[in-house]
C-alpha cells in the first residue's frame, strides 16, 4: 500500500503533470516525483510535449546519481515501447529505481505493459493510486486509448427555437462576436475541426483558429482542417488556402473518417459541419459531446441546427446531461454529454 508520502507526491506529480503550456495532446501529460528512502523528494519532473523527455526521465536527470535505489512516482504507468524516446521502464531499470509507484494504468496498446517489465527485472511496483485524479488529468487521451476513436465534440449555433439560418439560408451571424470568439477558443482545444463538403461549398469557412481581443490561446494554433464527403472542394475554398493542413476525405462514413484522424494522433476531433453532418454522427453513436451556442433570436422557418439522428419516436431521444451553463455576451452556451461516453 502506497504511504503518506507516496500519496503526497503523487498529488505533487498530478500538479505538475497540469503545469501552463504544457499541450492537451498528443501525448498525455504527466508528472513524476523521485522519493528517497526516507520519503523525502529529491528531484521531480513533468512531459512538455512530443519529442521531449517523458516526466520520469526528466526528474531522473535531476536527480543524477541519488535516484539509485529510490522510489518513482508517476501519474501514468511507465511506458515500454521506443518512439521518439526510449522506454521509461528501461529508464528506470538504469538508473537503479526500486520502487516504481503510479497512478493510472497505460492503456495505449503500443505503450503498455512497463509496469510488468519493472516487476520481472524485480523492481517493487505498485499502481492505481489516485488513478481517477490521474484520468481527469487527461480525459481526451484516456478515452481515445480506451475506446480506440478520437472523442467527438458536435458544437452548433442556433436560435432559441432551433434554427441554424433563416429561410432565405442566411446565417451570418447568428450569435455574437462574444460566442465567436468562445469558438475559437474551442478550436485550440482540438486536434482537427471536420466539416462536410455541403458546408465548404454553401458557406466557404477558413476553420482556422484565431486569437481573440489579443488573447494567447493555450494550444497549439493549427488543428487539422478536415472535409469530408463525396463531392468535389474547390481550388479555390479557403479552406484550402495553406493557413493549416487540410484533409479531404471522399466518404460520407463517419466511423472511417475518425479512424483516419485517429491514425493522425488527432484524439480530439471538433465537428462544426452542417445538421445533415451532425446527424449522421449521432446516429452512430459518435457524438461525445455536445456544445450549443443560442441565440435570443427567434426565427420561424428556416432549416434546423439538427436533421436525422435516427430518431423515430420519443422513446428513443437521444438523452444528454447538461455540464454546464454560461452566458458568452448576450448568448447562452450549454454543454451536454452522453455520460456513457465519458
Amino acid at each position: 500500500m502506497a504511504s503518506p508520502a507516496e500519496i503526497a507526491a503523487m498529488r505533487r506529480a498530478l500538479t505538475l503533470a497540469e503545469t501552463p503550456g504544457v499541450p492537451l495532446g498528443p501525448n498525455p501529460r504527466v508528472g513524476c516525483v523521485l522519493l528517497d528512502l526516507d520519503g523525502a523528494p529529491i528531484a521531480e519532473g513533468y512531459h512538455r510535449g512530443a519529442g521531449h523527455p517523458h516526466a520520469e526521465v526528466d526528474a531522473l536527470i535531476t536527480a543524477g546519481e541519488r535516484a539509485r535505489g529510490a522510489t518513482a512516482v508517476v501519474t501514468l504507468e511507465p511506458c515500454n515501447h521506443t518512439g521518439r524516446t526510449g522506454p521509461c521502464a528501461d529508464a528506470l531499470l538504469a538508473a537503479g529505481i526500486a520502487r516504481v509507484v503510479y497512478a493510472q494504468q497505460d492503456g495505449n496498446p503500443v505503450a503498455r505493459g512497463g509496469g510488468e517489465a519493472l516487476r520481472a527485472a524485480g523492481v517493487d511496483v505498485e499502481g492505481g493510486v489516485l488513478a481517477d485524479e490521474a484520468r481527469a488529468v487527461n480525459p481526451i487521451w484516456t478515452f481515445a486509448v480506451e475506446n480506440g476513436r478520437p472523442f467527438v465534440t458536435w458544437k452548433y449555433a442556433a436560435t432559441l427555437d432551433g434554427r441554424s439560418a433563416a429561410a432565405d439560408g442566411s446565417s451570418r451571424w447568428i450569435t455574437s462576436p462574444e460566442a465567436r470568439g468562445d469558438v475559437h477558443r474551442l478550436r485550440a482545444e482540438c486536434d482537427a475541426i471536420l466539416v462536410g463538403t455541403g458546408t465548404v461549398l454553401a458557406d466557404n469557412p477558413q476553420l482556422t483558429v484565431r486569437a481573440v481581443a489579443g488573447e494567447p490561446l493555450e494550444r497549439g494554433h493549427r488543428p487539422l482542417r478536415v472535409v469530408m464527403g463525396r463531392r468535389g472542394v474547390p481550388a479555390e475554398a479557403a479552406v484550402l488556402d495553406g493557413a493549416a493542413d487540410t484533409l479531404v476525405l471522399n466518404t460520407r462514413d463517419p466511423a472511417t473518417v475518425l479512424k483516419r484522424l485517429l491514425d493522425k494522433d488527432c484524439q480530439h476531433v471538433l465537428l462544426e459541419g452542417g445538421p445533415t453532418l451532425a446527424g449522421a454522427f449521432l446516429r452512430e453513436g459518435l457524438v461525445d459531446r455536445v456544445i450549443a451556442y443560442l441565440a435570443p433570436a427567434l426565427l420561424g422557418a428556416g432549416p434546423a441546427a439538427l436533421s436525422d439522428a435516427g430518431v423515430g419516436t420519443i422513446a428513443d431521444a437521444i438523452r444528454l446531461e447538461i455540464i454546464d451553463i454560461a452566458r458568452v455576451g448576450p448568448d447562452v452556451r450549454l454543454t451536454a454529454v452522453r455520460r456513457e461516453h465519458t
